[in-house]
């Protein structure tokens, strides 16, 4: 006999309004129903229907057969396996309970499968602390997963920028991006902040609508135009690269789709061959090549460390960005720099006092404790703002190359006499500069000397051994 039970899929149509960007108004306008009737849906106090169903996949473009799969056996099995902790061995759940949670209370169960989740990943982190690891499980870090897998690829994805390429041709063709998407059946429009409530960009699938919001610069706009395009023309792409992957999370996958979304996006607006030849003619110079392809200086910093490509000779440069209190917030290594894996929080590297001199150019030849020599270019950059009461991040970014190629940079202009060098170190952990005056902790594997009656100016004297 076929399965008869009314279904309830409140968290799913709610999640999926919220991916949407839309209000429970706008989606009943959408629908023909009332915001009420929506309402009670996402609560699950009232079924859909088959008549909402078929709206709801015709409305807004989806695949019927996965919009109607039934989330309450994948609760109950979930909630099933998470009751196995051994922190739950007291508590006796009979699996009539527990299905009757799955069904009639599927937000008590995702928030009790998120909670889990949590602590699951703490006490993996704790575990690694008291391993000695000091970092917890790498295993469990979604950011670091990711960034494993851009570091394996060294930033450069040749299935892209060929798709890229190519569409960046046919753009051209019809006029423009806005122009494109008018002929894909698209409609772009501007709109302020108040209707866009909060988002940037916003795709109305039923209204085949690109929704922007109307206060962002003309290179924000190109740029969040181009997401969309590349989430749309390129999904096929991204799909293949992360196809067959495994990563730890669903975060850790997501994040990934966005790093390549984003790779799509900045190939299209900076093909990589006309890019390549004009930061060679220009000799790397970020804010003639930002002015040139009409985009941000991060953005034109960042398609730098994707010229990967076999038998040219492109500079190979570390980016990382931070924030003011040392955050690293993205990291991408092209140059063999070893801030890639262990962090970049040295003080004497001007990547962190640039927010003493916002929107100047910071240049620095730098040497780590093995006598590797780099070359860095510092900047601040800002997102956010836009509008009076709205509120702006700045960040600092660094461009680094090996010392042998700073000559091809316009940025270091051949000195008379040897340039001076600044001694830093990937952290104090990791540093064994004695005389380091700025240092924050010891080193690891030394000891350090008691300054009853001698102290010197570093924080710390060590041991010779």
């Amino acid at each position: 006999m076929a399965d008869a039970r009314p279904l309830y899929l409140g968290p799913r149509i709610k999640r999926l309004r919220r991916e949407l960007g839309l209000t429970q108004a706008a989606m009943a306008d959408d629908l023909a129903v009332s915001p009420s009737y929506v309402a009670l849906i996402e609560r699950n106090q009232r079924p859909l229907t088959a008549d909402l169903l078929l709206r709801l996949a015709r409305t807004y473009k989806l695949d019927m057969s996965e919009l109607a799969a039934d989330e309450r056996d994948d609760y109950a099995h979930r909630l099933t396996v998470m009751l196995k902790d051994p922190i739950f061995a007291e508590i006796d759940l009979t699996t009539l309970e527990v299905a009757d949670i799955a069904t009639s209370f599927p937000g008590v169960a995702e928030a009790m499968l998120r909670l889990h989740t949590a602590y699951a990943r703490e006490q993996q982190a704790l575990a690694g602390l008291r391993e000695g690891g000091g970092g917890g499980d790498p295993a469990a870090d979604a950011v670091g997963d990711a960034r494993r897998f851009l570091a394996q690829s060294r930033n450069h994805f040749p299935l892209l920028d060929s798709a890229a390429e190519t569409l960046a041709d046919d753009i051209a063709r019809a006029g423009g991006q806005i122009d494109w998407l008018r002929q894909q059946g698209v409609r772009v429009r501007f709109l302020p902040g108040e209707v866009m409530m909060g988002a940037l960009r916003r795709y109305d699938r039923h209204g085949e609508q690109l929704l922007i919001d109307d206060t962002l610069t003309a290179s924000a706009r190109q740029w969040q135009i181009a997401l969309h395009i590349t989430y749309t023309a390129l999904r096929a792409q991204i799909a293949d690269l992360v196809r067959g992957q495994s990563f730890v999370s669903h975060t850790a996958a997501e994040l990934v789709r966005r790093a390549l979304a984003g790779y799509g996006a900045a190939a299209m607006i900076m093909p990589y061959d006309r890019f390549a030849r004009a930061a060679e003619a220009r000799r790397y110079d970020i804010t003639a090549l930002a002015g040139l392809f009409g985009v941000g200086f991060e953005q034109a910093a960042h398609r730098l460390t994707t010229l990967g490509r076999s038998g040219q000779s492109a500079v190979p440069f570390f980016f990382i960005r931070v924030d003011a209190a040392g955050n690293v917030s993205k990291r991408l290594d092209g140059a063999g720099f070893p801030f890639a894996a262990h962090g970049g929080g040295c003080p004497l590297w001007t990547l962190h006092t640039a927010f003493r001199f916002p929107g100047e150019i910071l240049t620095q030849w730098l040497e780590l404790p093995d006598g590797q020599r780099f070359f860095s270019v510092v900047r601040t950059v800002t997102s956010g703002g836009g509008a009076y009461d709205r509120p702006s991040a700045m960040r600092a970014i660094a461009l680094v190359c090996a010392a042998e190629h700073a000559d091809r940079l316009i940025y270091a202009q051949a000195p008379q006499t040897p340039p001076a060098t600044t001694p830093i170190g990937m952290t104090c952990r990791l540093c064994n500069r004695a005389e380091c005056t700025a240092r924050a902790e010891p080193p690891l594997g030394r000891e350090i000397l008691p300054d009853d009656y001698r102290r010197v100016a570093a924080p710390f004297a060590f041991a010779e051994s």
